[in-house]
């Protein structure tokens, strides 16, 4: 069994985006330059974002919190949007999810200029990605697809079961894995709340995507042996023992799924930091496109 390190991976992109940009600063080109919107105090959210940002001075990117608190209005964070769509010195800019109940999601996504869109929600996005034209893959598939080269697993022809159907991850992957490439080639099969017979459907993939955001949902029984699997949840779970009062659980129970596994991600370590430094990849593609 072996464990798929997204922070050995992403530490290794890092630093080949970090020599590009000293490549690009050393031409005189600019520095790209990346903004997140943070609306109210989820607190997963504030770490992702504090993530993001030392991930952007890592690289050598100029980057932008703008916090704003959780009452703000649909109007105000719309405002915000369209300055930044217009400001020649953003080259990519994301609306950090969840938003506050009052805000619609759809409409926010909607607003951000296709070519700022480093999170690749945008609806012109998401249709070149889906027809396999050049474009801004959400972060998280990104990330997915960058483990699964790294680590050299043939997908060509395997049996893929994605757990969850959301826009940003189950979908998009979905179809990413099904395109023609490395990686790539496989069947896939999309399951959700309303697969009948879930657990069958599991012990015929080959390769296995967790990402429904339940903790510790796939169990060893639901797994063959030799399957890859790909936890992409991230739950806290109270936990007494622990310092912080809770622990950090992915969608998989590891413990007892791993050792049936051929190839496995843990939680945390495995997908979040190939979703992060994805974004990063975004965001110079983004920069190079503006120039």
């Amino acid at each position: 069994m072996i464990v798929m390190n997204g922070k050995e991976v992403s530490d290794s992109i890092k630093q080949e985006i970090a020599l590009e940009v000293e490549k690009i600063i050393s031409e005189g080109g600019k520095r790209p330059k990346l903004i997140a919107i943070l609306v109210g105090e989820d607190g997963a959210s504030k770490t992702y974002v504090g993530n993001k940002e030392r991930s952007c001075a890592q690289v050598g990117f100029d980057s932008q919190v703008l916090r704003l608190p959780a009452e703000t209005l649909q109007e105000e964070l719309l405002e915000k949007i369209y300055e930044f769509n217009n400001d020649d010195s953003v080259d990519g800019f994301i609306v950090q999810l969840p938003l506050p109940k009052h805000i619609d999601e759809q409409t926010i996504i909607e607003a951000i200029d296709p070519a700022k869109d480093v999170d690749g929600f945008h609806p012109t996005n998401v249709g070149k990605m889906v027809i396999g034209l050049d474009t801004f893959v959400s972060a998280t598939p990104k990330g997915i697809m960058e483990l699964l080269k790294y680590y050299k697993i043939d997908t060509c022809g395997k049996h893929c079961v994605v757990i969850g159907r959301s826009n940003i991850v189950g979908r998009p992957l979905s179809n990413l894995l099904s395109m023609k490439g490395t990686p790539g080639d496989c069947t896939v099969t999309l399951c959700h709340s309303r697969t009948k017979d879930l657990k069958a459907e599991c012990l015929r993939a080959d390769i296995v995507v967790a990402a429904l955001g339940i903790a510790e949902f796939v169990t060893a029984d639901m797994v063959k042996e030799g399957a890859v699997v790909i936890d992409v949840g991230i739950t806290r779970l109270e936990d007494s023992s622990s310092s912080k009062g809770y622990r950090i659980a992915g969608d998989v129970k590891y413990d007892e799924v791993a050792p049936k596994c051929s190839y496995i991600t843990p939680v945390p370590g495995g997908v979040g930091p190939m979703t992060i430094v994805s974004l990063m990849k975004n965001t110079l593609k983004a920069g190079k496109q503006r120039k």
